[in-house]
């Protein structure tokens, strides 16, 4: 599926570097600056009035209408200007929200949208911390997470049926760090036939806005670390929001004032000027990591290579070709010999780094039992599918047959 030009008429690799900033108010600077300032001055004390009424949800802002800023916890011209930038490049938005971290907007979006009684069913494998925040976190008080196997469409459309008070389907496809494909759009459908039907929420890090587009297949709302892709160099730490009804993201913006969990002015002016390249990003990545996935695939020390263009199963497959445009940089591979297998080879890569995140332009390799989803007890790991000998690799943009020749001396250690 291809992602279709926004409404302005423009193609979102022009929109991304277009809209959301007047060098006039930036005394003719081309790019944003970074605006650092704590608080704001009323351009009056009825606008000040205003502010607060608008920030508090007691009016609703009128179409294309200007508000002053009040203080840099509710927002700042560079969280401005990156919502309104990163919009075009996730097809079907029309309103972001900006968060200091991936697990924050996560966090923000729960909390918004679920209520003490309700239910939230999630798919695994999800990012252990997602889980972690459901279970230790959302079910203490009084909020139900309730598991659903990945790509499993009827057991996803059992437990939406069975869950007390659906408020939230919260999905992540692909699945990390299997890379189990979830159908959007079949969830969509299962949750429109409930009374009250729940949001449907799509943790797209793995593959969005370049590759998977949530929201023209019917999602309500997508999730992002935008640690990740989006920034793309592993040095800065963000989450985002996005979603086709704005009024879904003015609720999530009281909450994030009340938090105070928004993205800070650097991070903001950081990310903004690094969303034009993201898709550029991903598709390097994504051509490295098709190749060196067909290759690994036969290597002997390799029980099975975990990679959309390598499903063995037709229904996987289906959901891939009918959902993404390509598969991404994201595989994993499970190596013969367990753990000790895969401390070996992560032990011998030398152009990769062992650690963990992904989305950068430099490969990384992680352990996934151990580090990122350790947390689990073994009935989870088992039901998320993460062996003792699964290596998670996030590869970069670096030359694949380099790249290649790295993976295949570690695992000649092996």
């Amino acid at each position: 599926m291809s992602q279709p030009r926004h409404p302005s008429g423009l193609d979102p690799r022009t929109e991304v570097l277009t809209r959301g900033f007047d060098p006039s108010l930036s005394v003719g600077s081309a790019r944003p600056a970074v605006f650092r300032s704590s608080t704001y001055v009323f351009s009056s004390p009825e606008a000040a009035e205003h502010a607060f009424d608008l920030m508090a949800g007691r009016v609703q802002p009128k179409p294309g209408e200007h508000v002053d800023l009040v203080y840099s916890r509710f927002n700042h011209p560079n969280a401005e200007i990156l919502e309104d930038q990163i919009v075009p490049l996730e097809a079907g938005a029309r309103s972001a929200l900006v968060f200091n971290s991936g697990m924050a907007a996560i966090m923000t979006a729960l909390l918004t949208f679920a209520r003490p009684g309700d239910s939230i069913v999630y798919t695994v494998p999800i990012y252990g911390g997602t889980q972690h925040f459901i279970q230790d976190f959302l079910e203490p008080w009084g909020i139900i997470g309730i598991p659903a196997p990945a790509g499993d469409g009827k057991a996803i459309a059992a437990a939406m049926a069975a869950a007390p008070r659906p408020a939230v389907v919260l999905v992540e496809t692909p699945g990390n760090p299997t890379l189990i494909m979830t159908d959007i759009d079949a969830v969509v459908r299962q949750g429109r036939s409930h009374a009250v039907p729940p949001l449907v929420m799509v943790d797209n890090t793995l593959l969005g806005p370049t590759f998977q587009h949530p929201l023209v297949l019917g999602a309500d709302m997508v999730l992002y670390s935008a640690t990740k892709y989006l920034s793309g160099f592993s040095d800065m730490i963000g989450g985002v929001a996005m979603a086709s009804d704005a009024g879904l993201i003015r609720r999530m913006r009281s909450k994030r004032s009340l938090f105070g969990n928004i993205l800070q002015p650097d991070e903001c002016w950081m990310l903004d000027s690094r969303l034009p390249t993201v898709a550029l990003r991903m598709n390097r990545a994504s051509k490295n990591a098709q190749r060196i996935a067909a290759e690994l695939a036969r290597h002997p020390k390799i029980e099975r290579v975990l990679y959309p263009t390598l499903f063995p199963d037709p229904e996987q497959r289906r959901i891939f070709e009918a959902q993404c445009d390509y598969p991404g940089g994201m595989m994993s591979i499970e190596l013969r010999g367990g753990k000790p297998a895969a401390f070996e080879f992560l032990r011998h890569v030398r152009i990769a780094r062992n650690a963990v995140s992904l989305g950068g332009v430099e490969t990384l390799a992680c352990h996934p039992k151990s580090t990122t989803h350790s947390g689990f007890t073994e009935a989870e790991f088992a039901q998320a599918g993460i062996s003792d000998g699964l290596v998670r690799i996030s590869v970069g943009i670096e030359d694949w047959h380099d790249l290649l020749a790295d993976f295949e001396q570690a695992l000649a250690a092996v």
